[in-house]
């Protein structure tokens, strides 16, 4: 009992000292260095409303100017309603054309991956229309649904394509064949084959695609709004440019920063629950 008290007492001492030496580390990575790189993009916001432009408010006046936005669900008339309206229609289209993209994109890189005749099909089509900008696709789509609505999420579907089924392409494609073989030998049935080892093989790659995939249609809901309006962040944006509103502006900007990060770190809790990772970090 006396030797587990000691042990204890020995554990606590050494936890505390690690906790004393990792807290000034801990305080700069997470707070002091990120503190500084915001400070530094006010400062520049600052400086060029002060002294290159008469248009753009500076940081205070953009936040004292957008406290009527503190309650983001107000409804003061059907084209005047609160931020958190807004944010949740993009997010409504947003979801629905992602989900969509994964339901066809996972499918089609699996077949892709393990298939070399659907590679040599399917390959130059997606190396064809993975350039094209989302926005060219509007057009065709408002030609074939003439409205606004399902065009924007048919827009986020064909763009959200891609990259999901680029890496889950090569996820599949990079499963050790010392498995397969393995499985061969077995007599394993395709089907299991796929469940039991290419499909948790395949996992973090997957969540890769789809993390970037959300990201661009995150992007592009924001462009699509733009041009079709409607209820939406993207709409709030130009149509208070439109009024000369920059505060409105910069207040969007922020709102749109903060819901792509917050979906690309549900997304990635997402990956670390399923594959038992440590999600790996995405560029878009």
């Amino acid at each position: 009992m006396l030797f587990q008290l000691n042990l204890a007492a020995i554990v606590a001492v050494a936890g505390q000292a690690t906790w004393k030496k990792a807290k000034p580390v801990l305080v700069r990575d997470v707070v002091l260095l990120p503190a500084l790189g915001f400070l530094g993009v006010i400062l520049l916001w600052w400086f060029t409303a002060t002294f290159l432009t008469e248009l753009m408010p500076t940081p205070l006046q953009a936040l004292l100017d957008s406290a009527e936005y503190a309650n983001p669900f107000f409804r003061k008339g059907p084209g005047n309603l609160g931020l958190g309206w807004l944010l949740l229609a993009s997010l409504r289209r947003v979801l629905l054309g992602f989900s969509l993209g994964a339901a066809v994109a996972i499918p089609l890189g699996f077949l892709i991956g393990m298939s070399r005749a659907a590679m040599l099909t399917l390959n130059p089509l997606i190396q064809v229309f993975k350039p094209v900008s989302p926005l060219a696709w509007l057009p065709i789509a408002l030609a074939i649904f003439n409205l606004a609505e399902p065009s924007a999420i048919f827009v986020i579907f064909i763009t959200s394509l891609w990259p999901t089924i680029i890496n889950t392409a090569l996820g599949v494609s990079s499963v050790q064949k010392d498995y397969l073989d393995v499985a061969r030998v077995l007599e394993m049935p395709r089907w299991r084959q796929i469940t039991k080892i290419i499909w948790p093989a395949s996992l973090p790659y997957i969540f890769t695609g789809l993390r970037i995939s959300l990201g661009i249609a995150w992007l592009v809901i924001v462009a699509v709004e733009m041009l079709t309006g409607g209820i939406g962040i993207g709409f709030f944006v130009w149509d208070q440019w439109n009024r000369l509103n920059l505060s409105s502006v910069f207040l969007a900007v922020v709102v749109i920063g903060v819901t792509g990060l917050v979906l690309d770190y549900i997304l990635g809790k997402i990956e670390s629950l399923v594959t038992h990772r440590r999600p790996t970090a995405t560029t878009n």
